[in-house]
């Protein structure tokens, strides 16, 4: 299908998971109504973003993938027809755990998940006490409605990933993220910030030919220190905005993308077919010393 209504869950979250589940199954039955064939939600829906300590107590909130969430997802994507993007926090085993994001189809089939490969640790963003490294590599997901692209909130800085994704034979990029401000913050540092990250994934639009969706949360959290910056946007294949949240308000928005075209910018803007593939082995490499 060249066409595919898109739509975007940006919300805010609070402690209780069960409400926030229950919060996103609505809000996913609202794209729904407004003819979203693909729904997806922010990064860690089901919870506050819990990695701003280092508590151990916070290794409870993970769960099995597949799972109950997936399975009670799965139900919902097969009445309403829709595909659903889920990022959850995964225990994949004691002590082994990832951040995940599982893709349901239209009928309701799990057909698989993404690990984040990229993981942060930054302060109030300490996700390397949580998360392993993904080990499944970068991968595409064969939807009823598209081909999807799926990466996770730190990976959107890192070119590479969404290459490779883009390369896969993705047609869309998502980016299920979680994202903020300190309050502290002045004013033109909150715009500088937020400016790069979406200049970052709208480059990745540009340099793949594809579409590129981001959705984020919004909402005071840490006691009223980080301000989620929303802003959750869909970029067209040459880095137009086709539709931007604010960054304060809960959004659902259904936006139609156009996969037919990839094809007409990548024939008149041929970065692929320019790549010097033959140049590139010192991308492999951490850094490149002069001697």
């Amino acid at each position: 299908m060249a066409i595919v209504k898109t739509g975007l869950v940006q919300m805010s979250c609070s402690a209780d998971p069960k409400a926030n589940l229950a919060k996103a199954m609505e809000k996913i039955r609202e794209a729904a109504a407004k003819g979203a064939q693909i729904v997806c939600l922010q990064e860690l829906f089901t919870s506050l973003y819990f990695c701003d300590v280092e508590d151990y107590e916070n290794f409870k909130l993970a769960e099995a993938i597949p799972g109950a969430t997936t399975d009670t997802l799965g139900a919902l994507a097969k009445e309403l027809k829709v595909v659903i993007i889920a990022s959850l926090f995964e225990k994949r085993t004691q002590g082994l755990y990832h951040n995940t994001t599982a893709v349901i189809d239209a009928d309701g089939t799990y057909l698989g998940k993404y690990r984040k490969m990229h993981i942060p640790d930054d302060p109030a963003y300490f996700e390397k006490f949580y998360f392993t490294p993904g080990d499944l590599g970068y991968k595409i997901f064969k939807t009823k409605y598209a081909t999807l692209g799926v990466l996770i909130c730190w990976d959107q800085w890192y070119p590479e990933a969404a290459r490779i994704t883009a390369l896969m034979g993705a047609e869309i990029l998502f980016y299920p993220t979680a994202i903020g401000w300190a309050t502290s913050q002045d004013e033109a540092t909150n715009t500088e910030q937020y400016n790069a990250w979406q200049t970052i994934q709208r480059s990745h639009a540009v340099a793949n030919g594809v579409h590129v969706v981001s959705v984020n949360r919004v909402g005071f959290e840490q006691n009223g220190a980080m301000q989620f910056w929303g802003g959750s946007f869909v970029s067209n294949p040459f880095g137009t905005l086709l539709y931007k949240a604010s960054h304060e308000e809960e959004e659902v928005m259904v936006v139609e993308i156009d996969t037919a075209k990839t094809d007409r910018y990548r024939t008149h803007w041929p970065f692929l077919r320019d790549r010097r593939i033959d140049s590139y082995q010192p991308i492999t490499k951490r850094f490149i010393d002069e001697d």
